[in-house]
């Protein structure tokens, strides 16, 4: 039974206990939350906002465990709403006992947990830091605080720490930075047992140095918290696979900090080399042999403050080393490096570096270089000397770089070259010194961007302090060859400073073919058919180039003889004084292209001269559609063109874009209308014209398009003696609206008519003239023709019974005259007979003549219409 007892209080105990400890964080939660917020604004000068607060005894038992749910600090002034830090998860352990302190009592915090933390660390141009956010002593005692720490072991996972220094344009990022330490934090005198790793990007003066590379970090460090003096006691790294051992320590002070740190590479294996370089380029390092040495000696010494950094020396070194890769056929060898990394004063624009030999050889080709490069950090100064053979297909035979586009050719130079960087960014010439030579030869490149490889048989350039000059330059893709020679400035700039790269050059081409520079791409991922899309014009590029064609190949054209200059800058090519022979005739043109914005645009000046009208009409669809019905015309034609607009996806015209003017001049005489529905349609209305006779002889004419349409101003052409008055516009989709006036004979209509003129005077009748006019719609394969031709034709006949009845009677004739009815479309007008009463017989004719010009004006009568 006593047995049974004990069970039972146990039990109540364990259940009460637990009790405890499940109710104990709804009665402390509140707590510690005000506890935690006083704390912060006790403390930082910064916005700090809290989603929740948890508290659990269960997390870390015997610990209770805090955590503070999406911690966010967000600056004040100077860098006011930027986000100094957010910490998704913040963990505090501490014993349970104190819960149960009293309110001014500080509660001893043991670890740290942090998660997904996001620290962006910056310090602006004046040197002002974003994290000294904690307010000054006198506003906070620290005897005072909410909490103290006593550390055992604390612990950051899954973050991203981001330093920028804009006074000396550094950027320094950690990516997935995860970090743990144990040691007894509170003694005076402890040993902290860290891991760390992490990915490492390194940008300094607009150079990158590091790019996500691996850095693992196991660190023993002794503290000495009564000196300030942090010691490394046991220490490996790993920056990318290169390892490293260090010692030393650091002393912290008020205002800066005394180091004293040595470093080396624990072997001296050619992998370590290797290891430095980017993991994309140096691969898998399994089954690699080499031979020969690497090293990295190097020590760091010195304070380290506002005006100064300590001082280091570091010697990268390779003697007669070589490698090759287990899957590759060929292997690098002779590798000799000598390197070193100096600052002996102190003060960052004294940093230099010597590189005494960078040589190696693959096959028979041998490479040499040198180079030192002082004031690094403020205008670094090049000296460096480049000698040597390179065969660019073997670049990736013997090293597992894998380049975008597929190289090969013979590079060979023998180089000088002495720059700052101020000279370069500001050109100024007087300071940047070249001299020697480079040639490449048999070099064949392929990309996307062409449609063909790019062949150069031979580039020649000769480099002096005062010119870079292309001396030779020959080159085929497709069915394009070239032919340059030229000048070349701003190389250096070009290489290493992304400046324009400018230059001078002719160009001589047997033929040139525009759909070689023509890449090929889906339209979408989910299609498979394709269209031609053009590179777009380099923006680097700011030259002027004088070129030549015997034969220029664009599209379904043939351009022959073509000359001209070309002025390419900022993504624009200005066309100057280009000529070329084409449809039989000459062209001419000045103008622009541009690529810049998203859809490419032009603006062109063209003059064509005796152009084989039916042969360039159905050739160029910008002719086609400023006049479909001109492929029939058998003759010549002069045009001037004046417009701009957008180009389409194959880099011709996109037509409803356009728009400008045209002066027209056709030196022609004959059309052949069989293949025109419109002019079938047109014929079949009017039987007193033969279109096949139409006089087009010199015809100018002015045209106008905008917004898809092409206005004609009007204009007469002949037939016969009948006058022909054309107006009005089409659109590009083909639609047609104009009207067409022929002043015709009456001699042309018909035998009732003929037999009225006949009882007129010969030269009463030959002053008879009406207009027939036709009204043109719908479209050029399906129109509608709508002409006055029979009303009008039939009023004239009336009109000339009456006149004829009136013949003889005198001031009657006159009388009866004056009551016939008009034409005249404005009824307003007057009109002033050519009369004289003192000479009846002639009055009354010219009273006729007059009488008839005005009467055979244009009436508004039902109109005859034929589709």
């Amino acid at each position: 039974m006593k047995t049974k007892k004990i069970i039972k209080i146990i039990a109540v105990v364990i259940i009460l206990f637990l009790g405890v400890l499940i109710a104990a964080p709804y009665f402390f939660k509140d707590k510690i939350k005000e506890l935690v917020i006083n704390s912060i604004n006790e403390n930082l000068n910064a916005k700090v906002a809290i989603d929740d607060v948890d508290l659990s005894l269960f997390a870390s038992f015997p610990q209770a465990s805090l955590i503070l749910n999406n911690l966010s600090v967000v600056n004040n002034a100077p860098f006011e709403n930027d986000t100094l830090a957010f910490v998704k998860e913040l963990g505090l352990d501490m014993p349970i006992r104190e819960l149960f302190k009293g309110k001014d009592e500080s509660i001893s915090i043991t670890a740290i947990y942090i998660d997904e933390a996001l620290l962006n660390l910056k310090t602006n141009k004046n040197g002002v830091a974003n994290y000294d956010i904690t307010k000054p002593d006198e506003n906070s005692n620290s005897d005072d605080s909410a909490f103290t720490f006593t550390l055992k072991e604390y612990e950051i996972l899954n973050s991203k720490i981001t330093y920028i220094d804009e006074s000396s344009n550094m950027r320094m990022v950690l990516n997935d930075f995860n970090h743990v330490g144990s040691g007894d934090l509170s003694a005076i005198q402890s040993k902290l047992d860290t891991k760390s790793s992490a990915n490492l990007s390194f940008e300094y003066g607009g150079s990158k140095y590091l790019e996500k590379s691996e850095l693992l970090l196991d660190a023993l460090i002794g503290i000495d918290l009564k000196t300030n003096t942090y010691s490394f006691l046991k220490n490996s790294a790993n920056i990318n696979g290169l390892p490293l051992t260090f010692e030393g320590n650091v002393v912290l002070f008020d205002n800066e900090q005394q180091v004293d740190i040595s470093f080396k590479t624990p072997t001296s294996s050619f992998k370590n080399f290797l290891a430095v370089m980017p993991k994309e380029y140096s691969k898998n390092l399994d089954g690699v042999k080499t031979e020969g040495d690497f090293t990295v000696v190097g020590n760091i010494k010195g304070a380290n403050n506002d005006f100064r950094i300590p001082n280091f020396n570091i010697d990268i070194a390779s003697n007669n080393a070589s490698f090759r890769y287990p899957n590759l056929p060929k292997g690098i060898d002779d590798i000799t490096i000598k390197a070193i990394i100096k600052n002996e004063t102190g003060l960052t624009k004294d940093t230099y570096v010597n590189l005494d030999a960078f040589n190696f050889r693959i096959d028979q080709d041998v490479f040499k270089s040198s180079a030192t490069i002082a004031n690094l950090t403020t205008n670094p100064a090049v000296n460096a000397k480049l000698n040597g053979t390179i065969n660019l297909v073997n670049i990736s035979r013997a090293y597992p770089v894998k380049f975008e586009e597929k190289l090969s050719g013979l590079l060979k130079l023998d180089l000088t070259s002495v720059f700052d960087m101020e000279a370069v960014e500001k050109s100024n010439y007087a300071r940047i010194k070249n001299n020697g030579n480079l040639t490449l030869s048999n070099f064949i490149y392929e990309s996307e961007e062409f449609a063909n490889p790019f062949n150069i048989s031979m580039a020649s350039v000769n480099f002096t302090p005062q010119v870079i000059t292309l001396k030779q330059f020959n080159a085929t893709t497709g069915k394009t060859d070239l032919s340059a020679t030229g000048t070349l400035n701003d190389v250096i700039g070009f290489v290493i400073s992304d400046k324009e790269l400018k230059g001078n050059f002719n160009l001589i081409s047997n033929t040139f073919s525009v759909n070689d520079f023509m890449g090929e791409v889906k339209v979408e991922k989910d299609q498979t058919t394709e269209k031609k899309t053009a590179i777009k014009i380099p923006s680097f590029l700011d030259c002027t180039i004088t070129a030549e064609a015997k034969t220029v190949l664009y599209d379904n054209l043939t351009l022959k003889n073509m000359k001209g200059k070309m002025f390419i800058k900022d993504e624009k090519v200005t066309l100057e004084n280009v000529s070329s022979s084409l449809f039989g005739g000459n062209i001419a043109l000045n103008g622009t292209v541009s690529t810049k914005e998203v859809k490419p645009a032009f603006s062109m000046d063209i003059g064509m001269n005796t152009f084989d009208i039916s042969e360039s009409f159905n050739g160029l669809d910008l002719l086609k559609s400023l006049a479909p019905i001109a492929n029939i015309v058998q003759g010549k034609l002069n045009t001037n063109l004046k417009f701009s607009g957008n180009l389409n996806d194959e880099f011709t015209p996109d037509l409803n874009s356009i728009s400008g003017d045209a002066l027209a001049q056709i030196l022609a005489q004959t059309i052949d209308p069989k293949n025109s529905p419109l002019l079938n349609t047109l014929a079949s209305q009017l039987k007193f014209i033969d279109l096949d006779k139409l006089d087009l002889k010199d015809i100018k004419t002015i045209l106008s398009f905008e917004n898809g349409k092409v206005n004609v101003k009007p204009f007469t052409i002949k037939y016969k003696d009948i006058d022909v008055n054309i107006s009005g516009n089409h659109g590009f989709d083909k639609t047609i609206d104009y009207k067409v006036t022929f002043i015709v004979p009456g001699k042309y209509l018909g035998n009732e008519v003929i037999g009225l003129m006949a009882k007129m005077s010969s030269e009463d009748a030959s002053k008879i003239k009406i207009p027939i006019t036709a009204d043109i719609s719908g479209s050029f394969s399906k129109p509608t023709v709508t002409t006055n031709y029979k009303s009008t034709v039939s009023n004239l006949a009336t009109q000339l019974v009456d006149f004829n009845k009136l013949k003889g009677k005198g001031n009657e004739i006159l009388s009866g005259l004056l009551k016939i009815p008009t034409n005249e479309p404005d009824s307003t007008k007057t009109v002033t007979p050519n009369t004289d009463l003192t000479k009846p017989k002639e009055a009354v004719n010219n009273l006729v003549k007059d009488k008839l010009n005005s009467l055979f004006g244009p009436k508004k009568k039902k109109k005859d219409t034929v589709n």
